[in-house]
């Protein structure tokens, strides 16, 4: 099972794929980073798309659970720009569930689909250490 470098560098192997990040969403902080970032800023992308995750996390409209307590209620996001995607995916642990993946995609080389596949596989079996 990959822990996070290996993870991220498995995400980098995507086409189009411009940066990944490992991010915790409670903190804001990058627990691992690799390629590019939007505004070439690791820690303020982390910092922006933790806000974004905890919003979509919190939020009683957008986020649904079945009441059980073991899954996250909002499995991934993604956000579309002019040239890009973004893609923010949760990783179910055994702990707190606050960590999600987080994946910067050239909109005209990345390939949306693939890369949520892709993603969910990584999350999945994703080892946090």
């Amino acid at each position: 099972m990959p822990g996070i470098d290996e993870s991220l560098l498995e995400a980098m192997r995507l086409p189009g794929v411009r940066g990944a990040l490992v991010v915790d969403w409670i903190s804001g902080l990058a627990l691992g980073a690799v390629g590019e970032a939007p505004g070439a800023d690791v820690e303020a992308t982390a910092a922006e798309t933790a806000e974004l995750a905890r919003l979509a996390m919190e939020s009683g409209t957008l986020a649904s659970s079945d009441g059980t307590g073991g899954e996250p209620p909002v499995d991934d996001l993604i956000l579309t720009t002019a040239d890009a995607y973004h893609l923010l995916r949760f990783v179910v642990t055994t702990f707190d569930s606050t960590v999600f993946l987080y994946l910067w995609l050239d909109r005209a080389d990345g390939n949306l689909a693939l890369a949520r596949i892709r993603l969910a596989d990584m999350a999945d079996r994703l080892v946090l250490a």
